[in-house]
């Protein structure tokens, strides 16, 4: 079934996200002292061109300079991505057949603001469990 929704996925919106991007990675790469966020740019495109199957988890080792570096990203390259997913969601929300590919849409949006510090696993993968405390 994740094939299948990845197939139709890539041919009404993957495509174009990826694009966008990947445009996004570009730019950052070119301007080297923003190749960090070039390769997390990259990272995310691989993801939003076949998402079913996959999930997003945070890094254990994320700290502050992450939270830095998501403010930086959010203002010049994630709000205009966070709003192509939630352009091309709606459109596909119009359809019965669009409705799980605009919720899959509507998930990335957290991750298209704040890249940094975020990794993209196989469902069912890892997952971050907190420790428990034993007597």
């Amino acid at each position: 079934m994740n094939t299948v929704l990845n197939i139709i996925w890539l041919v009404f919106s993957g495509f174009w996200l990826f694009l966008g991007y990947v445009l996004a990675g570009i730019i950052c790469c070119i301007l080297i002292v923003t190749i960090p966020w070039g390769i997390a740019s990259f990272r995310i495109a691989n993801y939003v061109l076949w998402p079913f199957g996959r999930q997003v988890v945070q890094k254990p080792t994320a700290g502050a300079f992450t939270f830095i570096g998501n403010v930086i990203w959010f203002i010049f390259a994630g709000l205009w991505l966070a709003i192509g997913h939630i352009v091309s969601g709606v459109a596909l929300a119009i359809t019965i057949i669009g409705i799980p590919l605009a919720i899959a849409d509507f998930k990335m949006i957290p991750i298209s603001l704040a890249p940094l510090g975020k990794e993209i696993v196989p469902t069912g993968g890892r997952t971050i469990v907190a420790p428990q405390l034993t007597n």
